[in-house]
């Protein structure tokens, strides 16, 4: 099943939602919607189930034109945040609703429809939690219940509303990363609508960024991040920090800031650099920085919130590091490459004259 959508509008008001959004999945893509409260992402995937209408614009699903087509013939199977499960109704209950609510014509039989349903819970591996209501099951199992009630309408398109929230962290990864496997067996289109990054970055095969109702970037994960196209998506993406600086000659500097110098193939004028965690080494020594706070990320890694001229950098820690570093001892930075734009939004590559240290993992030798 294919998606298509060009140049949608919605408006509240005097307040614009969506602002001109195209977009194309094509036949089995997984799609994330990835952007801050309030940039459209759930208004278009309404749009997109039929639940919300457009004051300009086309979605056409499997090419058809979806204009005056009720939501309940759109054969989108939707997830919302809340999950939307009936608290009244056995989990057997809620997957069958679907089933129920067809026209005579097109209902199973109460054998079949019976068949279908414990087949799609076992699909989603809850498959003896039939009986039970949703106060009796936890987050990530109610999760299940209300994918596998969008599945039994055998839709065409999958819409997913920030199905995750409700779940802690260790849930959450392995539901979403359970949920990718479905999809890649199933066949299925989908498309995630969510503000968390990394969600958005592991799940999706592309990445649609949207800024106040618009769509900014609609990429694979990894060119979000080498190829921002605004200053927006590389502050955006990877929790980047902005800095203002000056290009002179090639070289740009970041004024009482100790950081070095970077080259850029930009013209001579104010710039502002996004630079995103691991491209900031700190190394022990004087250099006009301060080590403020000092974490392990679970992947082995020492991230360090630095002090320098009154601002405070993400950093990692270079790998001649002797151990680990007390708050408050001083600090020495370098910058392995950052993003850089041009007051006219022309981007480039900044890159240091000489070869920055590499970060070091915890639990490596001298740490």
């Amino acid at each position: 099943m294919t998606l298509a959508v060009s140049g949608l509008v919605r408006r509240f008001g005097d307040t614009t939602a969506l602002d001109g959004v195209s977009l194309a999945l094509g036949e089995g893509e997984f799609v994330a919607v990835l952007g801050p409260s309030g940039s459209g992402k759930s208004t278009l995937l309404r749009a997109l189930a039929g639940l919300e209408g457009a004051d300009a614009g086309e979605i056409r699903i499997a090419g058809r034109d979806m204009a005056g087509i009720p939501a309940r013939e759109r054969q989108i199977g939707v997830v919302f945040q809340n999950y939307a499960l009936f608290r009244h109704m056995t989990v057997f209950e809620n997957v069958a609703f679907g089933l129920r609510v067809r026209p005579r014509a097109a209902r199973p039989a109460r054998a079949e429809l019976a068949r279908q349903v414990r087949e799609l819970l076992a699909l989603v591996q809850i498959p003896e939690l039939e009986r039970r209501y949703p106060d009796q099951i936890s987050g990530g199992q109610r999760q299940r219940v209300a994918l596998a009630r969008a599945l039994a309408i055998s839709p065409r398109l999958l819409l997913l509303d920030e199905p995750f929230g409700a779940l802690d962290a260790l849930v959450r990864r392995e539901v979403r990363r359970w949920l990718r496997g479905l999809h890649d067996r199933l066949g299925l289109t989908t498309l995630l609508v969510t503000h968390d990054q990394e969600e958005a970055m592991e799940l999706a095969d592309r990445v649609a960024v949207m800024e106040r109702g618009r769509l900014v970037q609609f990429d694979a994960p990894p060119a979000l991040l080498a190829a921002p196209a605004s200053p927006f998506v590389a502050g955006f993406i990877g929790h980047a920090t902005r800095l203002e600086g000056k290009v002179q000659d090639g070289v740009l500097r970041f004024g009482t800031l100790p950081l070095p110098a970077l080259r850029v193939a930009l013209p001579d004028g104010r710039a502002t650099a996004y630079l995103r965690p691991r491209e900031v080494v700190a190394l022990p020594g004087a250099g006009g920085a301060m080590v403020q706070l000092v974490r392990a990320t679970a992947e082995g890694e020492l991230r360090l919130v630095v002090q320098a001229s009154g601002l405070a950098l993400d950093a990692v820690l270079g790998e001649a590091a002797p151990g680990w570093p007390a708050r408050g001892a001083p600090c020495r930075l370098h910058v392995v490459a950052a993003q850089v734009f041009a007051a006219d939004g022309t981007r480039a590559l900044g890159q240091p004259s000489a070869p920055a240290p590499v970060a070091c993992r915890a639990g490596t030798e001298g740490v």
